[in-house]
């Protein structure tokens, strides 16, 4: 396995403007969720590239990035692993394959892992596959389900940086659960309310600084759950229309499943 990672101190650097950041050290502890939220252009994709090439003040944003208090100066290798809206993969082999190959290379039993994998990667996915799928033609959303689930289980990469998987085609929530689980460092780049409020801190970036750097409180938490059954909802409505269902029929299924949350005082 890789070194461990207990946290990464971000050092503040500039913003496009060329003035100190607002933001001067901010550390993110294993097991932590952090997203980035802003509008396009104000400098998410910047900072999870500083991470990822560990910056020493040699980067347009001249901010650092110091892993466990400077004991390493380096990333190892494979120490830190990305997933993006965009995923292709070049090998042209079946998955179960795939996994064999990986899990061999990190001198991981195959089987258990396999099969744990497998199971995460269809809990995530809307659209179960089978192991001896051809990896290349795998959709969008299985591909990441796939990667996630590899990331979580084979991979020792200790640093998880996502740009925006809210259009993923994945149980988003339970990927950042399951990645947080196994105690890996994860740093989101999202629009998506769900995602935002989900994690324990947010860095709010404006023209490519880092603004400042919100907690979740007891209001958010509320208004989570509810977006929460909500998506619930919403998941289950675009399922039935994808298996060709009658939206009338969905749509009061859901109306009814609402109401009986709201009688019950939103505990579901």
């Amino acid at each position: 396995m890789g070194e461990d990672i207990r946290k990464i101190t971000l050092i503040g650097g500039t913003t496009k403007s060329g003035d100190k950041e607002t933001i001067e050290r901010l550390e993110i502890h294993k097991g932590d969720i952090i997203t980035l939220v802003g509008p396009t252009g104000s400098g998410k994709s910047e900072l999870l590239s500083d991470i990822e090439q560990l910056a020493r003040g040699d980067t347009p944003s001249n901010r650092a990035v110091i892993l466990n208090d400077g004991e390493l100066n380096r990333w190892g290798r494979q120490m830190v692993a990305q997933l993006s809206q965009a995923m292709n993969f070049v090998l042209d082999m079946p998955v179960e394959d795939f996994l064999e190959l990986h899990a061999s290379s990190r001198g991981t039993s195959n089987n258990p892992v396999i099969e744990e994998v497998m199971g995460l990667t269809n809990s995530l996915s809307g659209e179960p596959i089978d192991a001896r799928d051809n990896i290349t033609s795998l959709s969008g959303g299985q591909s990441r389900a796939l990667m996630i689930a590899d990331i979580a289980v084979i991979s020792d990469a200790p640093v998880v940086l996502i740009d925006e998987i809210e259009n993923a085609g994945i149980n988003r929530l339970m990927a950042l659960e399951i990645l947080s689980a196994k105690g890996k460092i994860v740093i989101v780049a999202s629009h998506d309310p769900l995602i935002i409020l989900m994690a324990q801190k947010r860095i709010v970036m404006h023209n490519g600084g880092m603004f400042k750097v919100l907690e979740r409180n007891k209001q958010e938490g509320e208004i989570l759950k509810k977006l929460i059954v909500m998506d619930n909802e919403l998941s289950a409505l675009r399922d039935t229309l994808r298996r060709g269902g009658s939206a009338g029929i969905a749509g009061a299924a859901v109306n009814c499943r609402v109401q009986a949350h709201e009688a019950d005082g939103g505990d579901h």
